[in-house]
């Protein structure tokens, strides 16, 4: 089987397939750091999309989103190229009118597409224990699902293909609506003189904590950069993606829409590329206050 996209969550996933006994073949995407790794540890390297698909029948795809899968499998050397049946099981955060339109596409060419997006951290890759929510035909899930099972610590199965998009965008907003809630309960508690060492008494332990909180809270006391490792431009991504599914569905989104606006502002000051509980930072700083403790 193929893999394209170490990043965070793939070099992990990838380790997991590798290490619970299948034959692996990669592809360089961005970073040529975990290829060299897996390399070493057994698994093949491959120099295009289209010579990952010759040599394997399923392939994994752990990319940004709808542009950079497209690419991968619509390229002048992509996947489809090679002009072979093949199951690819999409495991990025995508536009689901995107997959659905791809998938139906690629069937005419004897392929098909699974959208299998993923929930929690780097780290739950690592140890295999992702949760997974897949939408695809009962029979193509049911085939590929010891692939899925080997980074997985749980599987929901979600309907046909496009579904298991949909609810991940759902679930990445509520996610992200919580980053811009306690962004601006910090900020307006710091304008009161409320510590957030104080605001975590508060909320840690009680009905208001989840392991979200926690993550994002690691950084927030601790300043751990690395306590939730989703880049704000990711997040601006999902939540556009949210808006247009919304638009599309003609369902007004005001929740959705000020969320959104949250992470824009974010990325157009200049924090794209850092991670989401440092939403926090730029919150309180709008707002001419400090979540940092002075010395």
């Amino acid at each position: 089987m193929g893999f394209v996209g170490l990043g965070l969550m793939g070099r992990g996933m990838a380790r997991n397939i590798l290490k619970k006994g299948w034959p692996l073949a990669v592809l360089a995407h961005r970073s040529r750091t975990a290829v060299e790794a897996l390399v070493a540890e057994g698994a093949t390297e491959v120099s295009s999309a289209r010579a990952l698909a010759e040599s394997c029948d399923v392939i994994v795809l752990c990319v940004t989103g709808s542009p950079e899968v497209a690419a991968v499998v619509d390229g002048p050397e992509g996947l489809a190229s090679a002009g072979k049946p093949l199951v690819i099981i999409d495991c990025s955060t995508s536009d689901p009118a995107q997959t659905m339109a791809l998938a139906s596409r690629l069937t005419e060419r004897g392929i098909t597409l699974i959208d299998a997006p993923l929930s929690r951290t780097p780290k739950d890759a690592e140890a295999g224990t992702l949760d997974v929510m897949v939408g695809g035909a009962p029979e193509i899930v049911a085939r590929v699902r010891p692939i899925i099972d080997c980074f997985a610590g749980r599987v929901v199965e979600t309907g046909p293909t496009g579904t298991g998009h949909t609810i991940k965008l759902l679930n990445n907003f509520l996610a992200m609506g919580y980053a811009t809630l306690y962004s601006e309960a910090l900020a307006l508690g710091a304008k009161a003189g409320l510590s957030p060492q104080v605001f975590d008494q508060v909320i840690r332990g009680g009905r208001m904590d989840c392991g979200f909180y926690q993550t994002f809270f690691k950084y927030v006391l601790e300043r751990d950069r690395n306590a939730h490792q989703f880049a704000i431009r990711n997040a601006l991504k999902d939540m556009t993606y949210l808006a247009g599914f919304a638009a599309a569905s003609e369902f007004a989104n005001p929740l959705g829409a000020a969320v959104r606006n949250s992470f824009a502002g974010a990325v157009g000051a200049g924090k794209a590329e850092d991670y989401v509980p440092m939403l926090s930072d730029f919150i309180a700083e709008a707002n001419g206050v400090s979540l940092v403790p002075k010395d």
